[in-house]
């Protein structure tokens, strides 16, 4: 039994709708849950009339010793690190979730309107 092409492109746009209502619903569902993870923090400063949290990883000694052991490279590994760590907590997971689903479903949806089909399995 052979599909015709336009099965194949109404299919592949309904999984890419599926695909779609399914991770933006979850990532609606994740906001509104989820709270914001909070940093272990070692005291408050106050500037300009703003108390603002300070947490180790923001200590001029951290800093200071993470460029001794590794270099200007070792911080912004860390920076990096601690930023990718970032998006799998809390509400940044919902907008990680809803990315994630919004890049896969225009896959899809590339893919059925691109992608050339063909009917029999000829090579021309």
């Amino acid at each position: 039994m052979k599909i015709k092409i336009a099965d194949r492109r109404a299919g592949l746009n309904l999984i890419s709708a599926i695909i779609l209502l399914v991770g933006l619903g979850c990532a609606a569902l994740i906001y509104q849950s989820a709270e914001n993870d909070s940093n272990p923090v070692l005291g408050y400063e106050e500037e300009g009339g703003s108390v603002f949290p300070v947490r180790p990883e923001d200590s001029k000694k951290y800093l200071r010793d993470l460029e001794l052991f590794g270099g200007k490279a070792n911080v912004l590994a860390d920076e990096f690190r601690r930023w990718f760590v970032g998006l799998w907590h809390g509400k940044s997971l919902a907008f990680t979730v809803a990315g994630i689903s919004l890049l896969i479903a225009l896959g899809f949806f590339y893919v059925a309107h691109r992608r050339p089909f063909r009917l029999d399995n000829k090579n021309h």
